[in-house]
């Protein structure tokens, strides 16, 4: 048992070894996972394993998440789309990251899951960070794109073009296909390049 979370943040840097940014690091340090979790569960709020949120959803494993941000290589000022944002913790975490003058928007399939999303997120005086109802049969959220990042926490059977189309040309994407972590960086409008990491599981996503 891991127990707090320093030792969290220590098993992160020297066990799994995911953790590596002082951006990524403060953030973890900033945003307690404690807050995106029901009471039930908080005496696990900092081992390193999913815990259920509701509606069959998770909130999601800190290696993975930690793991994810790095790939992200989020920086200040930056717009990110966050879809599937669960308990809005990811979100939360985002925003962090690119601070005041960056932009997150975070995105999630259940209407239970929104609201909890909300009053979590509402925990931190955060601007410029908002969850919103995905729309059914739409694939993230073009109104308010194109986005710097994207961060993707619910499994895809492909890469997602839709969600390609709404980022920059310069900008990355991170996302579960099947079994595999892919980080996606879009070089311009016609050329993307993506690397692979094996051996995860994700939820599968909701249309």
């Amino acid at each position: 048992m891991l127990g707090d979370k320093k030792n969290l943040i220590k098993y992160l840097k020297e066990g799994t070894r995911v953790l590596f940014s002082p951006e990524v690091e403060e953030a973890f340090w900033n945003i307690d996972r404690k807050s995106f979790i029901h009471p039930d569960y908080y005496p696990e709020a900092y081992e390193d394993y999913p815990l259920p949120i509701g509606e069959g959803q998770t909130i999601s494993q800190p290696t993975v998440v930690a793991f994810m941000l790095e790939l992200l290589e989020l920086e200040e000022g930056q717009k990110v789309l966050d879809v599937g944002s669960g308990s809005g913790w990811t979100t939360a975490l985002i925003r962090d990251i690119v601070g005041p003058s960056g932009e997150v928007y975070g995105l999630e399939r259940q209407p239970n899951l929104v609201e909890f999303g909300r009053a979590n997120l509402g925990k931190f005086n955060f601007r410029k960070a908002e969850i919103f109802q995905a729309k059914e049969g739409v694939l993230g959220y073009p109104e308010r794109g194109p986005y710097d990042r994207i961060l993707v926490s619910a499994a895809y059977d492909e890469i997602p073009q839709e969600l390609i189309k709404q980022l920059k040309a310069g900008g990355i994407m991170v996302a579960p296909v099947r079994d595999s972590i892919l980080k996606i960086s879009k070089k311009s409008e016609d050329e993307i390049e993506k690397e692979g990491f094996q051996g995860f599981y994700f939820v599968p996503l909701i249309k």
